[in-house]
């Protein structure tokens, strides 16, 4: 009995030592590929190579007839390819809007002509492809994307304050609601920011968009970059935004882009 009690516990003591010695062996092989990845990242690090699964960054833009704001969300299919996910509002102004002074009052200055407020929003989706990588970690990348999507033109009427005669007062009007009395009354000045929000018009449209992105960033993690590019933008309707000016459903314009954040 003493034998058989002795032969079960070394049975026992064998198999306890075989499975620790199977779970550090598991852990060895875990720790190793942990220092293998950090040691693989190391290296692209010096590289300059951008082995990151996604960002999310914020930018501004100035283009060729306006100005706006931008968020993009990232997720990378390998180091050359990505697909992005973008949000784009911005401000269109026209060539031809000049800003005018009313000699008799101390008001807002007003733009002669203008019909609209246009804000162009857009939600879209562009591939990323690797052009250039960086030759070391203080390098710059270079990228090119290409893509589009849906774009929804606000329409936000641009309301002048008008000098009332008959009732010697004033009021504001904008020249689609009444444009006789916008030619015919004398403009004290112009809108304010809260005015037209309850009149705004909303008409869908597409786009397609395309640039090239320097990434500069010191270090891989942050995102420090420079793009350029250009955006074509088609409209079911004509956009009326100047009185002077033709109506238009298709807008080319250039752009340049300021963007930062950060990689994961």
């Amino acid at each position: 009995m003493k034998k058989l009690m002795m032969g079960v516990s070394l049975f026992l003591f064998t198999l306890a030592a075989s499975a620790q010695q199977e779970a550090k062996s598991k852990k060895q092989v875990r720790r190793e590929q942990r220092e293998e990845k950090m040691n693989k990242m190391a290296r692209q690090e010096e590289e300059g190579v951008i082995g990151y699964s996604r960002h999310l960054v914020f930018g501004f833009k100035l283009t060729t007839d306006g100005y706006g704001g931008l968020v993009e969300m990232a997720r990378a299919q390998s180091v050359k390819r990505a697909t992005l996910y973008q949000f784009e509002i911005t401000e269109r102004k026209s060539a031809k809007e000049e800003k005018l002074q009313n000699p008799y009052f101390n008001t807002t200055p007003f733009i002669l002509g203008k019909i609209n407020f246009v804000y162009p929003v857009k939600l879209g989706m562009q591939k990323q492809f690797l052009l250039g990588n960086k030759g070391n970690k203080n390098g710059v990348s270079i990228t090119g994307n290409i893509g589009g999507g849906i774009a929804m033109s606000l329409l936000r009427p641009y309301q002048v304050e008008v000098a009332d005669t008959a009732s010697n007062s004033t009021k504001f009007v904008s020249y689609e609601s009444d444009s006789s009395t916008y030619f015919t009354h004398q403009i004290v000045s112009g809108p304010g920011f809260g005015r037209g929000w309850g009149q705004m018009k909303v008409i869908p449209g597409a786009y397609v968009k395309s640039g090239v992105r320097f990434d500069y960033g010191k270090y891989n993690e942050m995102v420090s970059a420079i793009e350029v590019g250009v955006s074509a933008e088609f409209y079911s309707k004509k956009i009326p935004q100047m009185i002077y000016q033709k109506y238009q459903q298709l807008f080319f314009s250039g752009y340049v882009a300021i963007i930062f954040g950060k990689r994961k």
